[in-house]
């Protein structure tokens, strides 16, 4: 049932966005509380993406007989306040845009400009902390492991 509920919550994200980016594209001003809202999704997603415990701040660890067991990957940012906080933002900033005090005349190309770099400087950093703690935050489901088949096993299969 709760992926049902995960499911459902990102459809209600969506319709959200849609409706903040046609209000933005109708208007096409507010840049700078887009620009601002650009900012806080992209620290949440920072946080989704993070380990609880950055293995860079942990410090040296004894040596214990069974270290390497697995650890699942437990997220400093859980996925439902992720989409809280996101969602929230989004309908804040949408409230925001009904205000024509806080429409700022603003050159948007740097903005856009600036955003982008630094968000692919963001993210290169995190996908190098990621490659070299070697680990994933996404997972697909339950890994499933396959035995290996000897040739017995084949040769009374086939007959």
């Amino acid at each position: 049932m709760a992926p049902l509920r995960v499911f459902h919550r990102w459809i209600a994200f969506a319709v959200i966005f849609c409706v903040y980016a046609l209000r933005f594209f109708l208007t096409q001003s507010f840049y700078i509380i887009t620009y601002g809202l650009g900012i806080f999704v992209m620290n949440f997603l920072i946080g989704f993406l993070s380990p609880q415990v950055d293995p860079e701040m942990e410090g040296p660890r004894l040596l214990i007989r069974g270290l390497d067991e697995f650890r699942p990957f437990v997220r400093r940012l859980p996925e439902f306040k992720f989409w809280y906080g996101i969602t929230m933002a989004f309908c804040i900033a949408f409230v925001l845009t009904f205000f024509d005090v806080l429409d700022v005349p603003v050159f948007w190309p740097i903005l856009l400009v600036y955003w982008l770099v630094l968000f692919v400087s963001t993210m290169k950093r995190q996908l190098m902390h990621m490659v070299r703690y070697k680990y994933v935050p996404f997972s697909v489901g339950k890994q499933k492991y396959f035995k290996k088949r000897s040739a017995a096993d084949e040769e009374a299969d086939s007959s």
